[in-house]
């Protein structure tokens, strides 16, 4: 079975989460004010897909995190946030906790 692609789910989510529209995302990327509206809308609609420095950028612009876009779940996109938002300390103390969890 085919995989569908998340990043345009997760980009439209992260960017009206933002209250941005396709073309202020897109200026403020670094796309030109021309295009920049229907370069995002072909993002979001899955006729193009961006590059990970584009991804990049998009991802510092709307606070989240690179993984966020490769989410295929909502739940693992909401994790990719806030596991991104611990202190690498708080990471480390994470990943002991998971990885001491009994298996059932």
């Amino acid at each position: 079975m085919a995989q569908t692609n998340p990043i345009p789910l997760r980009l439209n989510e992260a960017r009206k989460r933002a209250n941005m529209t396709q073309k202020e995302l897109g200026i403020r990327i670094g796309m030109d004010p021309s295009s920049a509206s229907s370069r995002m809308n072909h993002y979001e609609k899955d006729r193009h897909t961006p590059d990970v420095q584009t991804l990049q950028r998009m991802a510092d612009e709307l606070c989240v995190p690179l993984n966020y876009f490769f989410c295929d779940t909502a739940e693992s996109a909401e994790l990719a946030c806030l596991i991104s938002r611990l202190s690498t300390e708080d990471k480390k103390k994470l990943i002991k906790q998971l990885n001491n969890i009994p298996e059932n």
